[in-house]
C-alpha cells in the first residue's frame, strides 16, 4: 500500500516505486520513477529526484522532452535503425526479446532513469525459479536479453549523447556444459544403420558424422551445392524456423537465409568414402539434399525427430543432430587434425572458439594420453633394481 502523502507503493515484483512530477510539456504533467529495495532506499532516491527535477526545470521545454523519452520509444527507435543491417532472424530475436521481456519491464520508464538497482534486480528475477515467482530462464538465455538492452543504450549514449547506465559487470555466468560426443561403438553402430538403411534423411546424417554441417545447413543444402569435380560442399545457407506472425495468424514460419556469420559461409573437403556413395545416389542440382526433391525439404525440428528414430533403433540415448558435430570436431583432433584447418572447416571465427567449445577428448584418449607416463615408472624402477642390496 503507498504511504499517504509520499507517492510511494510496493510493487507486485517485490520492488519498491516513488513518483514524483518532473514538470510539464506542452500543459502536460510529466511524472518520473524511481525504485528500491526498500522503502527507505526509496525514500531517499525520491528526495534527490524531486531535488534534480526542480533543477532541471530550468532547461528548455524541448530538452525536458527529449530527456523524459520513455524506454518504449528509444526502444522502438533503435530497432527501427537497426532492421536495414540486420538478418531476419536476429530481427524476429530481437522483437520477442523486447516484446516478452524489456517493454514490460522498463517500457515506461524514462530512459534516464533506469539504474543498476533496476538492471540486478531484473536478472534476478530472470534468473529466480518459476516456482518462486521468476521467470526461471536460462543463464544464456538472460544473457541474450541484457546484451539487446545493451544494444539500445549503446545507440543512445553515442548517437544521442545521453548519460544512460553503465553495463560494466553485470553479466550472468553461464555454466559450460559437458558436451555429448558419440563413443567408437556408438559411431560404428550409427554408421552400420545408416549404411544399410540408406534413406535421404540418414545419407543426411552420414554427412553430419564426417563434415561437422549444423542441422540448419544440412537442411539448407541442396545437392548444387556439392562439387562433384572438386570434391567439396559449399556452405552459404541456413534454415531456421522464427517467430513472425502472418496474416494467416501463424507463429513461426521457416526461413533459408545467409549461415549466422561470414566466417560459416565456407567449403568443406568430402572423405573419399563418403563422396563415393554420395555420387552413387546424386540428385539433380534444385533438389534439396534431405528429400532429393526440388519443393519439399525437412525443416531442423523435423530433421531432430528423424534422428531421434534412428539412435533409439541404435539403441543410443541422449543425443541430437549437433552431436554428430561435436563428434566429428572431437575425433578430428585425436587423428591429427591441426586446429586451425578443422576451425575453417567448422566454421568458426577462431580458432579459440574450436578449442574451448567443441573439442572434448575422449576418456579412451585421456588414458591413452596418461599411459605415455608410465615409462617414468618403468625408468625408475629399472634404476631401483640395479642397485645392490643392502
Amino acid at each position: 500500500m503507498p504511504r499517504k502523502g509520499e507517492n510511494i507503493r510496493k510493487r507486485k515484483d517485490g520492488r519498491w516505486e516513488g513518483r514524483y512530477p518532473k514538470g510539464k510539456v506542452n500543459g502536460k504533467s510529466i511524472m518520473g520513477s524511481v525504485f528500491g529495495k526498500t522503502y527507505q532506499e526509496t525514500k531517499r532516491k525520491l528526495i534527490e529526484a524531486k531535488a534534480s527535477s526542480l533543477i532541471g526545470l530550468t532547461k528548455s521545454p524541448q530538452n525536458v522532452k527529449s530527456k523524459l523519452t520513455n524506454f518504449r520509444a528509444l526502444a522502438d527507435e533503435w530497432m527501427e535503425k537497426s532492421i536495414p543491417t540486420l538478418k531476419e532472424s536476429t530481427i524476429s530475436r530481437y522483437k520477442t526479446v523486447l516484446k516478452l521481456y524489456l517493454i514490460p519491464e522498463f517500457g515506461d520508464q524514462p530512459i534516464t532513469q533506469i539504474v543498476r538497482d533496476d538492471l540486478s534486480s531484473f536478472i534476478s528475477r530472470l534468473l529466480t525459479p518459476k516456482v518462486k515467482g521468476g521467470n526461471g530462464l536460462a543463464p544464456k538465455t538472460i544473457s541474450s536479453i541484457l546484451s539487446v538492452m545493451k544494444n539500445i543504450m549503446d545507440y543512445i549514449r553515442i548517437d544521442k549523447g545521453w548519460s544512460v547506465v553503465d553495463f560494466k559487470g553485470l553479466t550472468v555466468k553461464i555454466p559450460q556444459k559437458q558436451l555429448r560426443v558419440f563413443s567408437l561403438s556408438e559411431l560404428q553402430a550409427l554408421n552400420s544403420y545408416l549404411l544399410e538403411n540408406l534413406s535421404p534423411s540418414n545419407l543426411g546424417i552420414l554427412l553430419c558424422l564426417y563434415t561437422g554441417l549444423r542441422v540448419g545447413e544440412l537442411c539448407a543444402l541442396k545437392w548444387g551445392d556439392i562439387s562433384f569435380k572438386d570434391q567439396k560442399i559449399r556452405v552459404e545457407r541456413t534454415m531456421q524456423r522464427i517467430q513472425k506472425p502472418t496474416d494467416l495468424g501463424h507463429k513461426t514460419q521457416i526461413v533459408i537465409t545467409s549461415p549466422k556469420s561470414n566466417c560459416s559461409v565456407r567449403d568443406i573437403p568430402i572423405p573419399n568414402d563418403v563422396f563415393e556413395i554420395l555420387c552413387k545416389n546424386r540428385q539433380g542440382d534444385n533438389c534439396f539434399f534431405l528429400t532429393w526433391n526440388e519443393q519439399a525439404y525437412i525443416e531442423p525440428r523435423t530433421m531432430e525427430n528423424k534422428f531421434n528414430k534412428v539412435t533409439n533403433d541404435c539403441g543410443i540415448s541422449n543425443a541430437t543432430v549437433h552431436t554428430c558435430r561435436h563428434s566429428f570436431a572431437t575425433r578430428a583432433v585425436e587423428l591429427g587434425f591441426d586446429i586451425k584447418t578443422l576451425s575453417e572447416i567448422l566454421g568458426h571465427a577462431s580458432v579459440g572458439i574450436t578449442l574451448n567449445r567443441y573439442v572434448h577428448p575422449s576418456m579412451q584418449h585421456k588414458q591413452l594420453n596418461m599411459n605415455k607416463l608410465c615409462f617414468l615408472l618403468g625408468s625408475k624402477q629399472g634404476s631401483i633394481a640395479s642397485k645392490d642390496p643392502i
